[in-house]
């Protein structure tokens, strides 16, 4: 800080294009940081964006009462408890792969819990029926021209069933969702009876019959649960603070010790995250980056030391000078300091004291003395 001060001072002041130079990069470090820790992914858990789910993995993540982890790989699924656990799957952009899927249903047979949101995707379905799960989401876009939010594609699901998943929660706001065929799934959550199936150019009046859809169900499956819901953007930044949004998704993990949202199968982390999850899961990684901080460390004493050494060097080299041109004054003109100086130079065996003592006495001589002129 001090070198970067003295570069941009002159004898005239500031260097002015050196300081905005050096504003100049401070902008550019920060906004690159910005774009490696943040992601603009729709459904990202680092998306601050509206249509980004970092307010839902910060809800998680303030929660003392649960842990959290991010599934960059289905080997995640394999560790821990599953009885504990529950998974979240959120709009998957991949189809999971026999492997992949093979240990989600091995997590579920052995007593997890998943959470599918899904709702126009096949991805989200061909897991399902991996799983064993009879639950499907439709596909079509639901529409309510009564009861809705901003919208029509944009429904108020208002029968609520009584459940654990559902205390404290009267109502869903939903947000370009699909109904769920529940299969034997229970159901837990239906739109209202003035809803149908269509898209944006959908003629109501060509519309056969209005009726209440279900969005979400629940169902058990081996040792574990699947719970389907057929609206993704639930867990949107700009949904989830809707009515009852937020009550809905904490009643999910509520009573599991662990959170695991899988974004094995879906876009990319923002890079210094995934640096991050990458070191965590990697003992190797680990000990390296130890290895570097340790070089660093190592460096800046080196550094430090260094530069402790010139600033000695200096000060040494000034006071040598100060003592040397103090023996080279006259007497009768040398101060009480100088004259300890002096005493110093000539008589290193004395102490503080006694120099103090000779100085002031021989000073006061010398300066009491009468002008001869």
């Amino acid at each position: 800080m001090v070198r970067l001060w003295s570069w941009l001072r002159t004898p005239d002041g500031i260097d002015w294009p050196r300081a905005l130079l050096v504003a100049l990069s401070v902008t550019l470090v920060l906004a690159l940081g910005v774009v490696a820790s943040t992601s603009a992914a729709s459904f990202g858990l680092y998306n601050p964006a509206w249509d980004g789910t970092s307010e839902f993995r910060a809800h998680v993540a303030a929660d003392d009462t649960v842990e959290h982890d991010l599934v960059r790989n289905t080997q995640a699924y394999t560790e821990g408890e599953a009885n504990e656990t529950v998974a979240f799957v959120i709009a998957p952009d991949e189809p999971y792969t026999d492997d992949d899927a093979a240990r989600v249903q091995t997590f579920v047979e052995n007593g997890g819990t998943l959470v599918v949101f899904e709702n126009f995707g096949e991805p989200g379905n061909a897991l399902l029926a991996d799983v064993g799960a009879e639950a499907r989401v439709d596909g079509r876009l639901l529409r309510d021209e009564r009861y809705h939010y901003r919208g029509p594609p944009m429904p108020i699901a208002t029968e609520v069933a009584n459940h654990t998943a559902t205390q404290g929660v009267d109502q869903l706001t939903l947000n370009y969702a699909t109904a769920v065929g529940p299969g034997n799934a229970t159901v837990l959550v239906t739109t209202s009876e003035y809803t149908y199936l269509g898209d944006e150019e959908t003629d109501l009046e060509e519309v056969e019959d209005l009726q209440a859809y279900p969005v979400v169900t629940t169902e058990n499956v081996s040792n574990g649960s699947v719970v389907v819901v057929g609206d993704p953007s639930l867990t949107i930044n700009t949904m989830f603070d809707q009515p009852d949004n937020a009550a809905f998704l904490t009643n999910l993990y509520a009573g599991h010790d662990r959170v695991l949202f899988d974004i094995s199968h879906a876009s990319d982390l923002p890079p210094l995250t995934a640096a991050m999850v990458a070191v965590r899961g990697s003992p190797l990684a680990q000990l390296g980056v130890g290895l570097v901080g340790i070089g660093l460390v190592a460096v800046l004493v080196r550094s430090d030391r260094s530069t402790l050494k010139r600033v000695l060097t200096r000060y040494r080299g000034q006071r040598t000078t100060a003592t040397a041109k103090a023996l080279e004054r006259s007497p009768d003109a040398l101060s009480e300091e100088e004259w300890a100086e002096r005493l110093r130079h000539r008589h290193p065996e004395w102490d503080d004291d006694r120099i103090q003592r000779v100085a002031t006495a021989v000073s006061r001589a010398t300066h009491d003395q009468p002008d001869e002129s």
